[in-house]
């Protein structure tokens, strides 16, 4: 694996605010991420995780603070960041009727130097699903999918917001198995989770959010021996009062 550089981080972010009204969902957040790493995103639902790394990725605009990832700001840079930058998100929109090849080839349409249709079907293990229609898949099979678009441009750095939701356990460790992939090719990793088991086999460190806050942040083992528990579930109901909701 590519060593991780704190040098020139990834992932910088400072002071990150953001309000619906009168509600405030993100409340002074600063996280960094170096090159190379995978942090885990962890926190009950509200917490404001999927808002937190919808700024990152230039899908909403945050009310205060200051964003970079690569060096790039996701607003002012948005054209150069999406050729270093993939995104998955939980509840992302593809067209029904196109087939999963049709799909990768209008996502390749966008970069110059795309990964070849081959390499992406079989890192997701949707090779038998190529001619099969969008709708036609499986929630899971539409999940991989979701991720394989995320990763046509050949991304430095990649957002993954609840990454396995609705897989069964064996589409969970596949697609495992694609981010450790990633991993060793030294992608940097930005895990929206709920599924501790995931978090502690993927990720480098864990950032907790509470309320819009960073609530800790360390290595799944620091989480579990600061909390004074023997597991991370165990640490997070310590830390955070509450029990960890199940994605559905």
């Amino acid at each position: 694996m590519t060593p991780l550089s704190t040098k020139n981080p990834a992932v910088q972010v400072q002071q990150l605010t953001k309000n619906y009204g009168r509600r405030t969902v993100v409340d002074g957040i600063s996280l960094t991420i170096a090159q190379g790493e995978t942090l885990g995103v962890l926190g009950i639902n509200g917490a404001g995780k999927t808002t937190t790394v919808e700024m990152i990725a230039g899908l909403r605009r945050p009310d205060g603070g200051r964003i970079t990832v690569m060096g790039l700001d996701p607003f002012r840079d948005r054209g150069v960041l999406r050729q270093v930058l993939g995104v998955q998100l939980q509840d992302a929109e593809l067209h029904d009727a196109l087939t999963v090849n049709e799909l990768l080839a209008l996502y390749r349409s966008f970069y110059p130097a795309p990964r070849p249709t081959r390499e992406l079907l079989d890192l997701v293990e949707l090779d038998a699903q190529r001619t099969t229609r969008f709708a036609k898949l499986s929630g899971g099979q539409q999940q991989r999918l979701s991720v394989a678009l995320a990763l046509v441009g050949r991304p430095r750095v990649v957002i993954l917001d609840e990454l396995t939701t609705g897989l069964d356990p064996a589409a969970r460790r596949r697609m495992w198995r694609t981010i450790e992939h990633l991993k060793a090719d030294g992608v940097t990793i930005l895990l929206v989770s709920h599924t501790m088991e995931e978090v502690e086999r993927l990720c480098d460190r864990i950032v907790l959010l509470d309320a819009g806050r960073v609530l800790a942040a360390g290595t799944p083992v620091e989480f579990i021996e600061g909390a004074g528990t023997t597991t991370l579930d165990e640490a997070f109901v310590q830390l955070t009062g509450h029990e960890m909701e199940t994605a559905e």
